[in-house]
């Protein structure tokens, strides 16, 4: 499994957010996406034409529960946060190092690829995980085949 190490500014996002747990992930990302993309163009100072899948997990997140809640958002990334469109928030990605792994195939592969990042690769790498928001980056047509999507996806490390 092909990865690489980046070193990121801060990135400034705005989108739509809600509260969710692992148990309802699903459910409420496909919400915030056809909420969010018929809008998106409404957002000014866009970078790119990619879309951020994110997960906030923030200081009360117990991982071990899967009722525990975690911020979800869709959102495009911007140069500025100015003018924010209503009804929609921006959040700031943290600089630091992420790992970052290219994930291509069925949306159904996507959770063994996430249990191979956390159970084996980052037990054995030289880092462990940093207190940042997760991401995902993918193009703006990812909803069109879901057997075929193809995206990055970022994980907070710092050195062990």
């Amino acid at each position: 499994m092909g990865h690489r190490i980046e070193v990121i500014e801060d990135r400034y996002v705005v989108g739509v957010t809600t509260k969710t747990s692992v148990l309802t992930i699903n459910e409420k990302t496909r919400e915030l996406a056809k909420s969010f993309m018929p809008r998106r163009h409404e957002i000014t100072s866009r970078i790119g034409k990619h879309v951020f899948s994110i997960q906030d997990y923030g200081k009360d997140y117990l991982p071990t529960n899967p009722n525990s809640e975690f911020d979800k958002w869709v959102a495009i990334e911007v140069k500025e946060l100015n003018n924010v469109p209503e009804g929609m928030e921006s959040f700031i990605i943290k600089s630091g190092i992420y790992v970052v792994f290219s994930f291509k195939g069925s949306v159904l592969e996507f959770p063994r690829q996430r249990a191979f990042i956390f159970q084996e690769w980052l037990p054995n790498s030289d880092y462990q995980l940093d207190k940042k928001a997760h991401f995902e980056i993918l193009s703006e047509d990812y909803s069109k085949d879901l057997q075929n999507i193809e995206e990055d996806i970022w994980i907070p490390v710092k050195k062990k």
